[in-house]
């Protein structure tokens, strides 16, 4: 499946019911997505591996393993983990 910024124009409480709904299906039929997302929170809290992308010419600067278990549940946003892995994407981005 290949999704391009899907929740991107929805309110808050829509987008986290979508985000569940997409781990859900994802452990059911355990098949690859692709998610083109802005968001880092959504980045960090949906993926297993997360690509930060260069400007043009697009170009891959930093594959990132997100370490996070399953499933996943939307208190992890508020732990040191989340927000260290949320960092170093943080720091990839601004580098450009």
């Amino acid at each position: 499946m290949l999704l391009d910024e899907p929740f991107g124009a929805l309110d808050a409480l829509t987008r986290r019911q979508l985000q569940q709904w997409l781990l859900g299906v994802w452990s059911q039929f355990r098949q690859t997505i692709i998610f083109v997302t802005h968001d880092m929170d959504e980045a960090v809290y949906l993926a297993d591996r997360v690509y930060v992308m260069t400007p043009r010419p697009g170009r891959i600067r930093l594959q990132m393993e997100i370490p996070l278990g399953r499933p996943r549940l939307p208190e992890m946003i508020t732990s040191g983990q989340f927000g260290a892995l949320k960092g170093e994407l943080l720091a990839a981005l601004e580098a450009q």
